[in-house]
């Protein structure tokens, strides 16, 4: 049985990677955006399948440092490991743009950043089906 909090999550996280896509798709998107929400949606499908996974992150949102809500994340489930480059690559792009190194992304570098948000929601999707019975997401 699929938990109702992670269904509607994980509909709502799909939707926000769409409309990146749309953006991107356009010519409408920054880099800034599409690295910070990049980041903010894998936070949000990290901590609601964690909570889903019967260990919610305590004192973690959306806004927090990444690499640390991964790090609690994986905890006690190794097979999550799977999205840590994902993750990894999303911090490293927000890194340059706090460092101002645009030079050190790689092309295209707003749509690499909404293409890895994708490739984690689609792991975790997959998880979900798999785990859960997530239907429709």
């Amino acid at each position: 049985m699929v938990a109702p909090q992670l269904q509607s999550v994980m509909a709502d996280v799909d939707q926000e990677i769409r409309a990146l896509e749309h953006a991107q798709d356009r010519g409408a998107l920054t880099l800034e955006s599409a690295v910070g929400e990049s980041l903010r949606l894998a936070n949000r499908l990290m901590l609601i399948f964690a909570e889903a996974m019967g260990h919610p992150l305590e004192g973690l949102d959306a806004g927090a440092d990444p690499l640390e809500v991964f790090r609690v994340f994986v905890k006690g489930e190794p097979s999550l490991n799977a999205i840590r480059d994902n993750v990894r690559e999303l911090v490293y792009y927000g890194n340059c743009l706090t460092a101002n190194r645009t030079d050190a992304l790689p092309v295209r570098p707003q749509a690499m950043a909404v293409r890895t948000i994708r490739h984690i929601y689609l792991y975790l999707r997959s998880r979900a089906i798999k785990e859960y019975g997530l239907e429709g997401a």
